[in-house]
């Protein structure tokens, strides 16, 4: 039911409405694995918002933006980011962020062995070291100095033992699975350790379809949703999260259903709410 879903449709034409439209700007694994977290931190509330925030970020980056954060200094980047406000985040959270990706390249030689340097056993920990180690990377008492306080700092680069980690499992999916939408640059991590990047659209409708029975944004729902997906392809069970996410994000799958859309859903047979709207329950 899901591989049919996903295969009978253009996902990729989804492209420009979300936030991997960015690093497939790029061709460079470098440019792509370092634009790829820097979008995925900022793709909180409205695109129409979130876009243009990170588009301008990037322009002021050039043409390589990998290179751009491996060289940048704090006062550079007091200047790229004078002004910058969205939402929660202010230019000292975004400074630390860029920063801390600018080191890490220079320790590690890319975010992939920065990564697999605070692996652990527990893929929750091991996100949680990884944001952590872009935050400790930076100098961040030279950052404050220079720009102001931090605000959103926590947000931008969230704790994975806080919460379902939405944009860091999101970052995950696009490094290390490989199709049209996703990159695949990653090569040391299996596309079947991945988590569900669990948001508002894709909880929705793991409901409706029976995935989980959990009613909270958390990491064990996220768990169980990605446990409910290993059933249908335990190889690659995040590969669903595009296709669930942009039938959610598009309106075609709305919080408030309708019925109209719901008579013709292609899901509406393994959906509760699409029985319902059918009249059988």
């Amino acid at each position: 039911m899901l591989d049919s879903f996903v295969e009978s449709r253009p996902w990729r034409d989804r492209i420009k409405a979300d936030p991997v439209e960015f690093p497939h700007r790029y061709s460079d694994p470098r440019d792509i694995e370092t634009v790829a977290l820097l979008s995925a931190s900022l793709a909180y509330g409205r695109a129409d918002l979130f876009k243009p925030k990170i588009a301008g970020i990037l322009s002021s980056l050039g043409p390589s933006p990998a290179r751009a954060m491996a060289s940048l200094t704090v006062s550079r980047a007091a200047e790229l980011l004078d002004g910058f406000v969205y939402r929660f985040n202010l230019p000292a959270d975004v400074g630390v962020l860029l920063l801390g990706i600018g080191a890490l390249l220079q320790k590690h030689g890319s975010l992939e062995s920065a990564f697999l340097a605070g692996r652990t056993a527990s893929w929750q920990q091991t996100l949680a070291k990884f944001a952590r180690s872009v935050r400790e990377a930076a100098p961040e008492k030279q950052i404050i100095r220079a720009m102001g306080k931090t605000r959103g700092l926590a947000h931008l680069l969230p704790s994975a033992e806080a919460g379902a980690a939405k944009r860091l499992n999101l970052y995950l999916r696009w490094m290390v699975r490989k199709d049209a939408i996703d990159f695949g640059v990653w090569k040391r991590i299996a596309p079947s350790e991945l988590m569900i990047p669990l948001d508002t659209h894709v909880m929705r409708i793991s409901q409706w379809l029976g995935l989980t029975d959990r009613a909270t944004l958390s990491w064990a729902t996220a768990e169980d949703v990605t446990t409910s997906l290993r059933m249908l392809d335990a190889d690659d069970p995040v590969r669903y999260d595009f296709a669930l996410c942009h039938y959610g994000m598009s309106g075609a799958c709305p919080a408030k259903p309708v019925k109209a859309n719901c008579q013709k859903c292609p899901l509406r047979s393994r959906c509760s709410i699409g029985r319902r709207a059918r009249g059988s329950g």
